[in-house]
């Protein structure tokens, strides 16, 4: 048997499928790039900027003056000296991120000291902002931050903080803008450079994740008086249909339950990509703080307390709306199909009246048949008796003996007979006609 390293290994089946290595490539999609301590991290979260053309990573190259070919991966990084560039295509947004250098000491609330051309290459980035974050990373040998450092840099703001990565690295964030941006600080106790890179990517999807998913409250805030106001609207109609009796009556509410419908379908066709996307962006949020494994920093909470406080109740807002309105579809279509069989039932006894009436007018229509059949038996047989006599009186003329009165009474029962017989025969020869 040949083994790994021979050259038969290199063999290959000749048909490969097409998406094969595109589904290789996706497991390895946004490798955490290793970072170094101090350091500081830029994040921006551009909503929208997915479906834009263009390629913003390769300008900032141009601009710098360096060789860059186009960016057209999920994932792409950019070195230009001391600064790391990262541009993350998704579904609805870009995220760009930029590693900076920070000296060992340095304070950590001054803004970064950007050069003017990645100033002007920020202040380009296409799409709508949506997050934005600056994450500032003291090394192991630079001193913890006191109380007064953290309420200056924090502006006495409510903490969340936490021991992350097995009390590897301690993390202090408020969640609240600052400069337009949310402020981190991580405290390395001995990362090595590609946990500190997984912890910071951590963090920043969680901030990206969190803004991303709380796009579906307002939707859901704004839908909620619709949601309420359809089901009052047919809860008054499940009563009407206590009460109505009247075919006219329930056509029209038949027509009042379709035009419900159809504004809970169109609630239904509006909603359910912002609230889905909204459940899959919490669950994304919740595995990341899973990932950092938290402890607890005496007296403040952890990250993932915060988000079960203040970010669970809103995605259980989005929830239940979705629910309410899958709900309120469910009952509009239970309600027409009732009323329906309500009105089919009705149109199947009027109906059933009608077949009713139309046998009583055939039993008419064949009594009057028999009649108008009585009739025509005797004013053939008269006509023909008639005939009969004068035919007998032309006998007599010529010399034969013929009683003319006798013939016409010997005629009258053979000719009314030959008539009723020859009707009856017509009317079978028609009705069996008929049935087939």
């Amino acid at each position: 048997m040949a083994g790994i390293g021979s050259s038969s290994a290199g063999a290959m089946p000749a048909t490969i499928h097409p998406l094969r290595q595109a589904l290789v490539d996706e497991l390895h999609a946004r490798p955490p790039v290793p970072l170094a301590a101090p350091a500081r991290v830029l994040n921006f979260v551009l909503f929208g900027a997915a479906n834009l053309t263009g390629d913003p990573l390769r300008s900032l190259a141009l601009a710098q003056g360096a060789e860059a070919a186009e960016t057209i991966a999920k994932h792409a990084v950019l070195a230009l000296g001391p600064y790391v560039a990262i541009q993350e295509r998704r579904t609805e947004f870009t995220t760009y991120t930029l590693y900076l250098p920070r000296a060992a000491g340095s304070s950590v609330e001054a803004a970064p000291d950007l050069p003017p051309a990645l100033q002007a290459w920020i202040a380009g980035l296409p799409g709508e902002l949506i997050a934005a974050s600056d994450l500032v990373i003291l090394a192991p040998g630079e001193a913890a931050p006191d109380t007064a450092l953290l309420a200056r840099l924090f502006d006495d703001n409510a903490l969340v903080a936490s021991r992350a990565v097995s009390g590897r690295a301690d993390v202090w964030t408020d969640f609240k803008l600052r400069q337009g941006k949310t402020t981190l600080l991580i405290h390395d106790h001995g990362l090595t450079d590609a946990q500190r890179g997984r912890l910071v990517l951590r963090l920043l999807d969680i901030e990206s994740y969190r803004m991303m998913a709380l796009l579906a409250l307002p939707l859901a805030q704004k839908v909620a008086p619709r949601i309420t106001a359809l089901e009052q609207g047919l809860g008054k109609l499940a009563s009407r249909m206590v009460d109505v009796d009247h075919h006219e009556s329930e056509q029209t509410l038949l027509r009042e339950i379709a035009g419900a419908a159809a504004e809970v379908e169109t609630l239904a066709v509006d909603t359910p990509f912002r609230f889905g996307a909204a459940r899959a962006y919490h669950a994304l949020v919740s595995r990341r703080i899973e990932e950092l494994r938290e402890e607890r920093i005496e007296g403040l909470p952890t990250l993932g307390e915060f988000m079960e406080r203040r970010l669970s109740p809103a995605m259980r807002t989005c929830e239940t709306m979705a629910e309410r309105i899958e709900g309120l579809s469910r009952r509009a279509t239970r309600m027409a199909n009732l009323l329906r069989t309500r009105v089919d039932v009705a149109l199947e006894r009027q109906n059933v009246a009608q077949l009713d009436s139309m046998n009583r007018r055939l039993k008419l229509q064949l009594r009057l048949q028999e009649t108008v059949e009585g009739l025509s038996v005797a004013a053939i047989t008269y006509y023909a008796v008639g005939l009969v006599g004068y035919a007998a009186q032309a006998l007599y003329a010529m010399g034969v003996p013929v009683n003319k009165e006798i013939a016409i009474g010997v005629a009258i029962p053979v000719i009314a007979g030959t008539v009723w017989l020859g009707l009856r025969r017509l009317r079978r020869s028609l009705q069996k006609d008929g049935l087939h």
